[in-house]
């Protein structure tokens, strides 16, 4: 038995674009026990995974958690957040690791003076990088999410407009520069003239409720009301998965949907963009702003105050892509 110890602490997308790793290490390595270290808050999103002999739960108690890990003795350490709290965890159990390149400085260099000198490699590549010398080659079957039975949600429950399909719409990301402003929302989907399931986080239930009642009937808002794997449930049966670029978004590659993701101050070059999705997926973004990135991660408001990013999403091109794909 080989005993592997994975490290990533967040977000729900960074975690579920690890699912190769998981996967791969038990798939490819005879008797491969797989153990992951995570916040609690993100356990949902590993709890069903069939790869993974435990999940140890980060709870502000790294003393206690390193105490228990120390039992296991591992043999391989797969560090795949590389900050200071996994570097203390690698410190105190002295096992033989491997790290992910984070390319902080190739980040800096494109937010700061526009050079370009991020390789042209999704995130799941470099993660997968740290099995080289494990002779572990990447199998190419995406990301993995898994949802248990009593979380499955029964579509059928829903109001009968939409038996025949609806559109996922994720409407929140982290930051707010990372999202449309709510009268585009407004705008985009009253042109897609087809049911839609609002989906997002407790935070986004204000903004879902001005929505659902902007647009009627048509528009159920579930933004803050559901588990993350009942919202996991309704993003696998929806007929197409239109979404920021957020957690949700790598949820739904995991389950090969064609999504169509919109991009405001962070860029898809930062190698964070739906790993295989479904065909004809599409990514919107304005490009060439000079502005652009602002920022690796996000920012409550536009530092320039005008947010051209999202305000000048061709939300007309988005909304007759997504007809296409529904005919």
């Amino acid at each position: 038995m080989v005993k592997f110890l994975i490290i990533r602490f967040s977000s729900i997308g960074d975690i579920v674009l690890t699912t190769p790793v998981i996967r791969n290490l038990k798939t490819q390595i005879e008797g491969a026990e797989i153990h992951y270290l995570t916040k609690k808050a993100f356990a949902p999103v590993l709890q069903e995974n069939p790869y993974i002999h435990k999940i140890h739960l980060y709870d502000n108690n790294l003393k206690e958690i390193i105490s228990d890990l120390k039992k296991v003795d591992f043999d391989f350490i797969i560090d795949l957040h590389n900050n200071l709290r996994s570097s203390r965890v690698k410190l105190s159990l002295n096992k033989v690791s491997y790290s992910f390149p984070k390319l902080n400085l190739e980040k800096w260099l494109m937010v700061n003076l526009k050079i370009n000198k991020l390789p042209d490699v999704h995130i799941v590549e470099r993660y997968m990088s740290t099995l080289n010398l494990f002779n572990i080659k990447n199998d190419k079957r995406g990301l993995d999410f898994f949802i248990s039975a009593d979380n499955e949600m029964n579509t059928r429950l829903l109001p009968e407009t939409f038996h025949r399909g609806y559109i996922s719409v994720v409407i929140g990301a982290k930051h707010n520069t990372k999202q449309l402003p709510l009268t585009r929302l407004i705008e985009l989907i009253r042109n897609l003239n087809f049911p839609v399931i609002l989906l997002g986080g407790k935070d986004d239930a204000e903004r879902g409720e001005s929505i659902s009642n902007a647009i009627g009937e048509t528009c159920l808002n579930f933004c803050g009301k559901l588990s993350i794997q009942q919202s996991a449930s309704y993003l696998k049966q929806s007929k197409l998965v239109i979404t920021h670029d957020t957690g949700l978004m790598h949820i739904a590659s995991a389950f090969g949907k064609t999504i169509l993701s919109v991009w405001g101050n962070t860029i898809p070059e930062f190698g964070m963009y739906p790993y295989l999705p479904g065909e004809n997926s599409e990514i919107f973004q304005v490009k060439n702003l000079k502005c652009r990135p602002c920022s690796k991660i996000g920012y409550e408001k536009c530092p320039l105050k005008h947010f051209n990013c999202m305000n000048q999403i061709e939300l007309d091109a988005l909304a007759t892509k997504a007809k296409q794909i529904l005919n």
